[in-house]
């Protein structure tokens, strides 16, 4: 199993081994000291009753082990009902030399407190888009005069010229378009949440793309037709799968498949950071047979200019996130080459909201 027990009980970040039913097997002492349990009370016992994960985990991390691949996920909150719950990053590894035992890393985000941390974050993020809306505003004015310019040349150019000419209003034209999706963050309105029918948005995001961006691909739907609404702002929602869609879509420039799965998930709860869970049963997932995220960007594509694609912004996926999260679901990736999968979680509309509706 691990060869060198010196170099595992020194490994400065909470680390678990699980055996191929997600049992705990060993624990490093960060893991006991993380936790304040004992590696005693850790062994033999399932991960998931254990270690309380903010994240809907179980489905992907039992992808990631039929597939040994890795899984990462950033900015969750874990605990384990002993200590208060911490931001972390987490890392879920096949053990080499292993047929079925995975590395669970813990690496804990948070060095002060969560009231102090979170208020501050909060503050500087509000900043952030402030400064980013102003310089974006700011931008676009000279950029609309340098392309009018350059347009105004090329009408007097021979056609060697106005090769540069036609740059430059490319050019000019594509930083605008990256300029208006960095407002777009400032000037997201909060959702407008009422009962909607999910197969209905995905049907308009699937005709939209089958006839745009995406005529070159091929859409298999696998819907459960008894799915109830869920509590969502419908438009926001289209945005998020046309989002989807989109990538989806320029990852298989030579064409392929995209799979529109919904289902129901009875179990799949979400601890929120004061302890109470939250029912998100209403499952979407958008998959397809591209060749997959790079792993190097795999943990971070949902963070803002980290993108795999040429001359990509980076943007897509945040928003996307950020639209999904405030609506109070929750999204979350996993993705091999041939296979990447956008699992969106939603909750449930009140059944006294939803009988009013048609």
């Amino acid at each position: 199993m691990i060869q060198d027990t010196a170099l595992w009980s020194s490994l400065p970040v909470p680390a678990l081994l699980l055996d191929g039913e997600d049992t705990i097997i060993l624990s490093n002492p960060a893991a006991e000291s993380f936790l304040n349990l004992s590696t005693r009370s850790l062994i033999g016992q399932r991960i998931w009753e254990k270690v309380m994960i903010d994240a809907p985990l179980e489905a992907p991390f039992a992808r990631a082990r039929q597939n040994r691949t890795s899984l990462f996920v950033n900015d969750v909150d874990v605990g384990s009902g002993e200590n208060p719950p911490m931001m972390c990053n987490l890392q879920f590894t096949p053990l080499q030399g292993s047929d079925d035992v995975m590395i669970v890393m813990i690496s804990p985000r948070e060095i002060a407190s969560r009231v102090t941390q979170n208020h501050s974050s909060a503050k500087a993020a509000k900043s952030a888009i402030g400064m980013a809306e102003m310089l974006a505003h700011e931008i676009k004015n000279p950029l609309a005069g340098i392309t009018g310019a350059a347009q105004l040349l090329s009408m007097g150019l021979n056609s060697e010229d106005r090769e540069l000419t036609d740059l430059i209003v490319e050019e000019s034209r594509r930083i605008v378009k990256l300029l208006e999706q960095v407002e777009q963050f400032g000037n997201l309105r909060p959702p407008l949440l009422k009962p909607v029918n999910i197969h209905d948005v995905l049907d308009r995001a699937r005709q939209s793309a089958s006839v745009g961006f995406g005529a070159h691909m091929l859409y298999i739907e696998d819907y459960d037709p008894s799915l109830p609404r869920t509590m969502a702002d419908a438009d926001q929602l289209l945005q998020v799968f046309l989002n989807l869609l989109k990538n989806a879509a320029e990852a298989n420039k030579d064409g392929g498949a995209i799979r529109l799965h919904t289902f129901y998930d009875t179990s799949l709860r979400v601890r929120r950071t004061d302890g109470t869970q939250s029912r998100l049963p209403l499952q979407i997932e958008i998959i397809d047979d591209g060749p997959g995220l790079p792993p190097a960007i795999a943990g971070d594509v949902f963070e803002p200019f980290v993108s795999g694609k040429e001359n990509g912004t980076g943007l897509g996926l945040a928003l996307v996130s950020k639209l999904i999260g405030d609506g109070g679901g929750w999204i979350t990736v996993d993705s091999v080459p041939g296979r990447t999968c956008f699992r969106i979680s939603l909750p449930l509309a009140p059944k006294e909201t939803e009988t009013g509706e048609d």
